[in-house]
């Protein structure tokens, strides 16, 4: 097959995927096939593997055009930036923060923000131009209003969807801000993750509209939220799945180094010691860190990697008030804890995962969210259920890591 052929049948055999997944509905085909998303993915990109949030080197569309080609018509994210654009250099920099979202997530959250003909949109962060390129096709791009914090994307992006024959406002400034001037909604999407709700979005947001957003706690496990707001300036829905976006500038946050919980000295410094049955792998997929993230708050995990397997998961909160430390080795059922500071971040831990495992191991879809003058509630089954964990850590013998611990500067 030559280039040529390749290129006419790229966009076909992506559709058959989707519509095969039930992601891409008949209702979103025209648009689909409207827009294409290869005209709306620049010339260097770095390929992304679906289900997972990995990256391949650098491919030049100059230089590799079947390579390029076939990433562009394969059901995974794209990067399209690294380091908000300062890195753009052969393979790859510090931090994604910019992409070309999987085709499937963004075919689901369309699906989700149930818009019809005539309603107007707000997204937050344009991108690459692909989805304001999809609504303005769907809803008419007088009615859509697109907010970008980068200029560079923003230029390219509008330059983009001017090619396709659209021009939607598109605005340069901060997403969580909405954009007042254009509203109000009835309904806004948002194609960048949020821990908190910004309020624009719900006062912008006609009675009756929706909000569609990637929602996680600082602890990880993301999943799209479907919010709808009442007459009375609240919002509430349900999780529909899971995610993984880039988040919010606004609401990014600074990690500090390990030194600064450990008060400068080698680990384990003040650390109390303990012990756990609770293995640090029976935490780590997505669902599980989401139950734990929306009971455990402003904490977040690190794992260092051993060359025999084992690993040290980290637990820091982000008032760089406390810590912990669990050292997993392949094959043991009890494992070491180091805690210290005020919070016992391990045993937080330990009471969401049993709490979870007690309500049945909910997935995402049990979970959802309020929005009111209060701030936000997470929920379990329905509204009235607000999540939160009871418990403590179990004790009991430990295994311990044959290795000589490093100086704390050694580690991020």
């Amino acid at each position: 097959m030559n280039v040529h052929e390749e290129m006419a049948a790229g966009p076909e055999g992506l559709a058959a995927v989707l519509m095969g997944k039930g992601a891409l509905t008949s209702d979103w085909l025209p648009s689909y096939e409207a827009v294409p998303r290869h005209w709306f993915v620049p010339e260097v990109i770095w390929p992304g593997r679906g289900g997972g949030n990995r990256q391949d080197d650098r491919v030049m569309r100059g230089e590799e055009p079947d390579a390029w080609w076939a990433a562009v018509h394969r059901d995974a994210p794209i990067t399209t930036q690294w380091d908000d654009g300062e890195y753009t250099g052969p393979g790859k920099g510090r931090i994604p923060s910019s992409s070309s979202s999987m085709p499937t997530m963004v075919f689901s959250m369309l699906d989700a923000l149930s818009v019809e003909k005539g309603h107007r949109v707000l997204e937050i962060g344009t991108g690459t131009g692909w989805n304001a390129a999809l609504l303005s096709h769907r809803v008419g791009a007088e009615n859509v209003v697109t907010v970008e914090v980068d200029e560079g994307s923003a230029r390219d992006a509008r330059r983009r969807l001017a090619e396709a024959g659209f021009e939607p406002l598109a605005v340069v400034g901060d997403g969580g801000e909405g954009y007042a001037e254009g509203g109000p909604y009835d309904r806004v999407i948002a194609t960048c993750s949020i821990g908190r709700v910004p309020r624009a979005w719900v006062t912008q947001t006609k009675p009756g509209g929706i909000v569609v957003a990637p929602w996680g706690p600082v602890y990880g496990g993301e999943a799209v939220v479907r919010l709808s707001v009442a007459g009375d300036g609240t919002a509430a829905g349900r999780f529909v799945g899971s995610s993984a976006f880039m988040r919010l500038r606004a609401q990014r946050s600074v990690r500090k180094h390990v030194r600064e919980y450990l008060g400068g000295c080698d680990w384990p410094a003040d650390g109390v010691r303990g012990t756990t049955f609770l293995s640090p792998d029976a935490v780590g997929e997505w669902e599980v860190m989401f139950a734990i993230g929306v009971q455990v708050p402003h904490a977040f995990p690190w794992m260092e990697s051993y060359e025999d397997g084992s690993y040290t998961l980290w637990l820091r909160d982000t008032a760089v008030t406390s810590w912990a430390t669990v050292d997993y080795v392949p094959g043991c059922v009890e494992f070491e804890v180091y805690q210290g500071g005020p919070r016992r971040l391990w045993d937080e831990v330990v009471a969401a995962h049993r709490w979870w495992e007690g309500r049945g191991r909910p997935g995402i879809e049990r979970f959802g969210l309020t929005v009111d003058g209060d701030g936000e509630r997470v929920w379990l089954d329905s509204a009235d259920r607000p999540v939160c964990g009871t418990g403590s850590a179990m004790p009991g013998p430990t295994c311990r890591l044959p290795r000589a611990e490093p100086p704390c500067r050694d580690k991020p």
